[in-house]
This record gives C-alpha cells, structure tokens and sequence, in this order.
C-alpha cells in the first residue's frame, strides 16, 4: 500500500486534477503547496475563462491536508466549510499557494490539547499570471484531539 505522503506527492495525478489540468508541488515538509492550473479548453467555462468549479477544485483539500500531516495521528482534522468570492475572470495559468506557520499550527493544537474542538479559518487567493486577484476561498475546518470514546463526526 502506497504511504500517505507519496499519495499526496502524486495529487497532480488524481483524476479530478489531471482531468481539470490542475498540476500541485508539495514542499518537502508538507507545510506549504503550489496548486497551479492553465487554461485549456476542457477546463474553462461558456465564456472562454476558467471555469468556477475547477477553481475551487484546485483550493480544496490543502489546509486540512497541512493541518492532517502537522498534527499526526491523534487529531482529528474535516473540511467543514467553503466560499468562493470571484473576482475578475481567470484567463492564462492561475496560481495559489497554501501554507500554515507553526505559530499557527501550535495555536491550533494547544487548543485542541485544550479538550476542546477548534474550528480555524484560513483563505487563499487564487492569482492569474499578472499577480492580480481571480478568486478568493476560505475555509472553515475542523479539529480536535482524538479520544478513545468518540468517533470523527460527534461533534460535528
């Protein structure tokens, strides 16, 4: 069986990605990820620009999947939420760069070490070439550390 680390290393080759020509480069740490994706015409919209869903494709499991590998094991971590806020039609490769500071993720723990559950908020800006603003997307996640008692949706 493949390790998790590797399937993460090979997201680009997960058919949602490799159909929407999203391509992701994981840092070796697994702290920070580069989601790039070009415009092709199988991904953008009516319109001729990327298309809405393929957006938010590209931003969706990254913070939960830093937090997963931050926190190890004994946490429980669940995408709770999404939005997406358009901002001006993505044309060209678009780009967004995930990543959490360890302050962050020390806060984080330290109040799920705290017996309670946490339900951080982070946001991504999806760029086009020029560095101008496409897309913006927060996420509200979920976690909490693991007891012997509960299951990951409880609390939910």
């Amino acid at each position: 069986m493949m390790s998790r680390r590797w399937r993460i290393r090979l997201l680009s080759l997960y058919a949602p990605y490799l159909g929407a020509g999203v391509r992701v480069r994981p840092s070796p740490d697994l702290r920070t990820f580069e989601v790039r994706m070009k415009l092709r015409w199988w991904n953008q919209n009516y319109v001729g620009t990327h298309f809405g869903g393929s957006l938010y494709s590209m931003c969706d499991p990254f913070f939960m999947l830093i937090l997963f590998e931050a926190l190890g094991r004994n946490y429980v971590v669940w995408d709770k939420a999404a939005t997406i806020r358009f901002r001006r039609p993505g044309k060209g490769t678009v780009k967004a760069t995930f990543h959490i500071p360890q302050e962050r993720i020390d806060e984080i723990r330290a109040a799920a070490d705290a017996d309670r559950k946490v339900e951080p908020v982070f946001t991504v800006e999806v760029v086009d070439e020029q560095g101008e603003v496409v897309a913006e997307v927060e996420k509200l996640l979920y976690v909490r550390r693991k007891t012997s008692l509960s299951t990951p949706s409880a609390d939910r």
